[in-house]
């Protein structure tokens, strides 16, 4: 069953969701040479928890870290350890809090330090793929619009889009219904409609669609080790364009050209 927003769960999510960006934008900045994933997990629990908010992914189906740290090959569902991070790596970071009932998610990628330029195409590729994604999600298009915008940006770009994991609807629960494909998987889909709120977000490898879930039944790899990108916002359907629930007030969207 697809859940459509009242006024007062919109005005929640708008909150939780400003949250969720400010402690990925916290997070980010965090992410330096030498720190550890742990380093990085421990130190989003915090910020959460300063924020006034509590993790959506701790505890979620027994998943054991407050965020999603995910680095090179690795597309979604990292597990912090002891990994130190090194000059150049590519870092995935997923955030989802809950506030007031009401559940944010968004995650970005970021090179460790700086990145040579195939990987910048990457992110770049992945974040706009993204943009494009979110263009489709307006009232009276259907969910496939979003996939196919997403699907046909980042194939003509070279790359590949994860097809066993998606975006999917958000609200008092982190997933709910419409599962979001990032690639067009040929069904029916449902059609967008105002109140809806989607977590968008597609994952991106430098080569082939497929992955692999490593032996913690968790960390989502590559299949052929190649490096992945991921880049998420919660959104709004409403009557015109979508309103972007995961945007930081005090980091002005970038719209790439």
């Amino acid at each position: 069953m697809i859940i459509l927003k009242s006024e007062r769960d919109q005005k929640a999510m708008r909150e939780a969701g400003a949250i969720a960006a400010l402690v990925l934008d916290e997070v980010a900045r965090f992410v330096v040479p030498g720190v550890t994933t742990l380093d990085v997990d421990e130190y989003a629990a915090a910020r959460i928890r300063c924020h006034g908010a509590r993790s959506a992914f701790l505890g979620y189906h027994k998943y054991p870290c407050h965020v999603c740290i995910s680095v090179n090959d690795e597309v979604v569902h990292g597990i912090a350890g002891r990994r130190r991070l090194e000059f150049g790596d590519l870092a995935s970071i997923d955030v989802g809090v809950y506030y007031h009932g009401f559940v944010g998610d968004t995650a970005r990628t970021v090179p460790v330090g700086g990145c040579d330029a195939r990987a910048q195409k990457l992110m770049d590729v992945t974040e706009r793929a993204l943009y494009e994604g979110i263009a489709q999600a307006v009232a009276g298009n259907r969910v496939v619009d979003v996939s196919r915008a997403i699907q046909r940006f980042v194939e003509a770009n070279g790359f590949s889009v994860v097809r066993e994991f998606v975006g999917h609807g958000v609200g008092r629960s982190v997933h709910e219904e419409p599962q979001v494909p990032n690639y067009d998987d040929g069904k029916s889909s449902p059609r967008l409609r105002p109140g809806m709120t989607l977590a968008i977000e597609p994952m991106v490898n430098a080569g082939g669609p497929g992955v692999r879930v490593l032996s913690d039944g968790w960390t989502v790899v590559s299949e052929d080790g190649l490096p992945s990108a991921h880049f998420e916002h919660t959104v709004l359907v409403g009557e015109g364009p979508a309103e972007i629930l995961t945007c930081c007030p005090e980091t002005p969207l970038t719209r790439l050209p």
